[in-house]
């Protein structure tokens, strides 16, 4: 089987979080001489399959074989992968079945590895992300199996295949702030007291402000108003209180101390609650470390470019992996079309990754 006709293959599998449409059955199968553990929990499935192919370090392939829904308006089956014009149209092609194909197809025709060569799958990363990787991790490092270096084989191209990988993610803090005040009359607003009023004059030194200056690897941290309500939705009557909520994308310069900081000083004198939860905290591997120098000489050999190192972009489990101490980076196809309909990726970019991944096993020393 080729590289492509294995995507074809997962892509024609339904496997919309948390199901796996079977699929990492079948990879358990189509890698027969590997050791496969399931660490299955509740209705997610997990797969950690690995050969230990001589004493050496511990290289290991990660990502997610489930996918969001569909939706509506696709030109095609969404769950049957169609092939036209040098693009392979289907629901996970860049997100991320096109990664999976990639280096399952490329450890499988290994035959010789300085250590241990590993995949780590799960069908939890599009949902909540609390029964997928993370368990897989915990497993690992239970049993003193954690991996030396990971690839994450998420969607990471821009504009051409081979020209950017994430050596980071930002991390994502929300926040929820309820402004009280005092309901009341709108013809005698002497006797109200109204947040609306009381919160608009300062939205133009909090909406949209950078907290940090960001850095060579990290964009500024912005805080981002995504929704304001107040009042019953009536016109002769001022609101009790006003609800805000908001996102920071946070660099390793700003944590939740500063943004308390920032909302303290910009609603100082004003009478409001504030919660802040993290979805997600900062991480970086150092570009010095050998699995980025190994990625970037694997790239370069068969791109014939150096990619750029990004931290653009929402989360992954990625920030699992990092969390564990373990160095990780992310490649992929070129991502403009994930979670789209007429989700697509070209069949050069996903021969390319394919050959990208062999070269870094090759070059692994």
């Amino acid at each position: 089987m080729s590289v492509i006709e294995l995507l074809k293959y997962l892509i024609s599998q339904k496997s919309e979080t948390p199901n796996d449409g079977g699929i990492l059955d079948y990879i358990e199968s189509y890698l027969p001489e590997f050791t496969a553990k399931r660490v299955d929990i509740g209705g997610v499935k997990n797969l950690f399959i690995y050969k230990k192919f001589a004493e050496g370090e511990h290289l290991c392939f990660a990502g997610h074989v489930d996918v969001v829904p569909a939706g509506e308006g696709w030109n095609t089956d969404p769950y049957e992968a169609i092939e036209k014009d040098g693009y392979i149209y289907g629901r996970g092609t860049q997100d991320m079945k096109s990664g999976v194909a990639a280096f399952t197809q490329a450890v499988k025709e290994t035959k010789e590895f300085k250590g241990t060569l590993s995949l780590l799958l799960t069908s939890d990363e599009e949902g909540d992300a609390v029964d997928g990787t993370i368990r897989v991790l915990e497993y690992l490092e239970d049993n003193f199996m954690l991996p030396d270096a990971v690839i994450v084989a998420e969607p990471t191209c821009e504009r051409s295949f081979g020209d950017a990988i994430k050596v980071g993610r930002r991390g994502s803090i929300n926040g929820y702030i309820t402004l009280k005040g005092k309901q009341g009359h709108a013809a005698y607003p002497n006797k109200t007291i109204n947040p609306i009023h009381n919160i608009a004059p300062r939205l133009l030194n909090m909406a949209g402000i950078d907290l940090d200056p960001g850095d060579e690897f990290f964009s500024p941290s912005k805080f981002v108003i995504t929704d304001i309500r107040a009042g019953m939705q009536v016109t002769n009557v001022t609101p009790n209180e006003l609800k805000m909520m908001f996102n920071v994308r946070n660099t390793t310069l700003t944590t939740q101390k500063e943004v308390r900081e920032f909302v303290a000083k910009n609603l100082e004198g004003l009478d409001y609650d504030l919660k802040l939860t993290q979805g997600s905290y900062p991480f970086k591997t150092d570009t010095k470390t050998k699995l980025v120098k190994k990625i970037d000489e694997a790239i370069k050999s068969i791109v014939g470019k150096r990619a750029k190192h990004s931290t653009a972009g929402g989360t992954s489990d990625a920030r699992f992996i990092s969390a564990k101490g373990v160095d990780v980076v992310e490649f992929g196809v070129i991502n403009d079309t994930i979670h789209a309909v007429n989700e697509r990726t070209s069949v050069s970019e996903v021969e390319g990754l394919y050959r990208v991944f062999k070269k870094l096993i090759n070059i692994w020393e």
